[in-house]
């Protein structure tokens, strides 16, 4: 089998395979004949998201559920090996970030440029399309966005989190005079604090119940950081904390861990006529203090995915205005004992943000 599907003498396309629970194995990828706009692209940087984690412990995400085996990853960059017949923008050698969701562009969600929300996404490892885990990976010319020379390829692949965090500010109109409160200091919560800066927030409270990731926050450039518990009976006092951190109203708050508790922590924390942006999906049913938030009309925005983000991502990269690069906290090659040992640092957490492939 060759990587592009055949031909004599070419290297097999190897990939990591999802099998069942806890279980990763290296299996050949044959890949699909490469249409007029695709283009081949070799992988080099592959992250691991929470989301790949969650696959492998229980074969299922939310509603996305693994029937058959699947090759792991989304998050990625790579070089372009080969082009279709039609591709105009990209050639051979050319370093970009993929994009991985591929939308219908026929609905009705796609025409209104809501592309995130089209009903026949097909997303690198969301069952059961495959992912990007593997030698290479056949992609839309469209989906794939050339990196400038002072961008790296691990830079590449942090766009797809950084996404969501671009995405997120966007939605909850984020600028130059919005008091930001980010609850949750992992890998989202922490590209969402980079993104809000990024669009002008003057003021960046975080909040965490792990003192590591906290530090990592304060590192990163937030302003204040505030510890807390996991116990729903100390909200109240610790909405009184972040208000105090913050020193002004809270404008905007980002729940990026998605639980009973910090949803309520964000409603009741949030000024009255502010907005709270839900981005985490921790808990699938919550019981929130609703009727007084909606009572100081505090809007509540909804975030799946992002769209049309790639190109700032890579500006922002590439002028500096954020820095991604602390938060790669740990690297692997790709053999067996490597992705199995990769998956295993990331799922146990601790000092591990991003763990990233380089192929």
């Amino acid at each position: 089998m060759g990587s592009q599907g055949g031909g004599d003498g070419e290297e097999v396309n190897m990939a990591a395979w999802l099998v069942s629970i806890n279980t990763l194995k290296i299996q050949p990828f044959k890949l699909p004949s490469l249409g007029p706009h695709d283009v081949r692209v070799k992988m080099k940087a592959v992250g691991i998201c929470g989301s790949d984690v969650h696959y492998l412990k229980t074969m299922r995400c939310a509603d996305f559920v693994v029937r058959e085996p699947m090759v792991i990853g989304h998050e990625c960059a790579g070089i372009i090996e080969e082009v279709g017949s039609e591709v105009k923008s990209l050639a051979p050698g050319d370093r970009v970030a993929l994009e991985p969701g591929i939308s219908c562009w026929r609905c009705d969600y796609c025409k209104e440029g809501q592309y995130n929300l089209c009903p026949e996404m097909k997303f690198f490892a969301t069952p059961p399309v495959h992912g990007s885990l593997a030698n290479q990976v056949v992609h839309p010319e469209d989906l794939c966005f050339k990196l400038p020379d002072n961008v790296s390829l691990e830079e590449g692949a942090m766009c797809e989190p950084l996404s969501v965090g671009v995405h997120a500010c966007r939605r909850a109109n984020v600028g130059p005079e919005t008091n930001v409160l980010v609850m949750g200091a992992g890998p989202i919560g922490l590209v969402t604090m980079l993104a809000a800066r990024a669009f002008g927030a003057p003021r960046i409270v975080i909040v965490d119940v792990d003192g590591y990731r906290l530090s990592v926050a304060k590192e990163l450039g937030a302003d204040e950081i505030v510890k807390v518990s996991t116990n729903m009976q100390d909200v109240s006092e610790e909405v009184e904390q972040i208000q105090k951190a913050m020193g002004d109203g809270v404008d905007v708050t980002f729940d990026c861990a998605g639980f009973s508790k910090t949803m309520s922590t964000a409603l009741s924390a949030t000024r009255a006529g502010g907005k709270v942006c839900l981005v985490g999906m921790g808990h699938n049913e919550m019981t929130v203090p609703l009727t007084p938030a909606a009572a100081r009309e505090v809007d509540v925005v909804g975030v799946f995915r992002y769209k049309n983000t790639w190109p700032l991502c890579i500006e922002f990269l590439r002028s500096g205005k954020i820095d991604v690069k602390p938060l790669i906290t740990h690297r692997f090659g790709f053999s067996q004992k490597e992705v199995e040992e990769a998956f295993e640092t990331s799922a146990h957490g601790g000092s591990a943000i991003k763990v990233m492939f380089n192929l």
